[in-house]
């Protein structure tokens, strides 16, 4: 099987306690499980559901200035941005927009609005998404045709151990709904696509990209 991203043909490796065979692409790093285990959009609603986004709870606030945090002293201030696949919680959101930046929201259960498909974004900032995605080289190149140039994408996604056998032990796979895995190399190889510039990452889980100027 060939990657999603790069089309190079991958390695298959599969886990022994739950019989999912994954691909494993080497030049960009990038691992997804077999497409026979993906899940339509009403049985990910199911699990989507049970997740408790308090925006009182002081932890979950706390999650989302780490990731304010580490992007935004990248990003300078821009004016305008876009928090896509934002579940039920706008509270991304109201931080940045109590940082004077006026902030958009959507995601396709919780908050449908396509209008973002129209507009141009300085920041567009998407934490916990891309792992859930069928096809996230083309969610990529959507994301990036929506910045302004010189704009900036800021993503939050656990990075992979690039290791099969570590792979089989890590937490992150187990989750029906996350698909597909990225590591830094993978969101560099994207970038080079779609004429961005990778700017940081944080050596765990968070990634920011500049849209390069024509």
């Amino acid at each position: 099987m060939h990657c999603h991203i790069c089309n190079q043909k991958t390695v298959t490796f599969q886990d022994e306690k739950s019989g999912i065979a994954y691909h494993h692409c080497k030049p960009c790093k990038y691992i997804f499980k077999d497409p026979s285990c993906y899940q339509p959009i009403e049985v990910q609603k199911a699990r989507y559901d049970l997740h408790e986004n308090d925006a009182n709870d002081a932890g979950y606030r706390a999650y989302f200035q780490r990731f304010v945090d580490f992007v935004l002293p990248k990003v300078g201030q821009p004016q305008n941005a876009l928090d896509f696949g934002c579940g039920r919680s706008r509270l991304l959101a109201d931080i940045l927009k109590d940082m004077n930046i006026d902030t958009d929201v959507y995601d396709p259960i919780y908050h449908p609005d396509t209008q973002w498909h129209t507009k141009k974004y300085e920041l567009i900032v998407s934490t916990e998404v891309f792992e859930h995605l069928h096809d996230p080289k083309s969610v990529f190149e959507q994301l990036v045709e929506r910045l302004t140039p010189g704009g900036y994408l800021a993503l939050q996604t656990q990075f992979h151990p690039n290791d099969p056998e570590v792979f089989k032990r890590w937490y992150y796979h187990k989750d029906p709904t996350h698909i597909v895995f990225f590591r830094p190399r993978t969101f560099r190889v994207l970038a080079e696509m779609y004429g961005c510039e990778f700017l940081a990452d944080n050596g765990k889980n968070m990634v920011v990209l500049k849209k390069r100027k024509v």
